[in-house]
C-alpha cells in the first residue's frame, strides 16, 4: 500500500462559488479521511496482536498525549480545538473499543 493519500480533484474552499463545488469538495476529503482512518485502524489490529494483556489497551497517559499531539497540529493547520478535541476522543474511544474486540476475538 502506498503511504500517499490521494484527494480527488477538487475547488478550494476559498474558491468555491456553488454548493456543488463544496459538496465535491467536502466528499473528496471524506473518501481521503475513510483511506487514512481504514489505515489508523489497521494500526490498532497491530496493537492488538501486540500488547500483551487486555488490562492494558486502555492507556489514559497515552490518550491525553494523543489528544495534546492534535491540539498542537490543529492550529497550526487551520482546524479549531472545539472541533479536533471531541473528533478525536469519539475516534480514540472508538478505537479502543475495536482493539479490546480484536483483542478477545484473536486471544480470548
Amino acid at each position: 500500500m502506498s503511504d500517499e493519500v490521494l484527494i480527488d480533484a477538487r475547488t478550494a474552499p476559498e474558491a468555491c462559488e456553488t454548493m456543488v463545488q463544496v459538496r465535491q469538495g467536502v466528499d473528496a476529503l471524506d473518501r481521503a479521511l475513510v483511506t487514512l482512518l481504514a489505515e489508523r485502524q489497521r494500526y490498532m489490529h497491530a496493537a492488538a496482536r501486540i500488547k500483551p494483556s487486555r488490562d492494558v489497551v486502555h492507556d489514559d497517559a497515552r490518550i491525553e498525549d494523543v489528544v495534546a499531539k492534535v491540539l498542537a497540529a490543529a492550529g497550526p493547520a487551520g482546524l479549531s480545538p472545539d472541533i479536533a478535541e471531541p473528533v478525536w476522543r469519539t475516534l480514540i474511544d472508538r478505537c479502543i473499543a475495536h482493539e479490546l474486540a480484536v483483542w478477545d476475538q484473536t486471544r480470548g
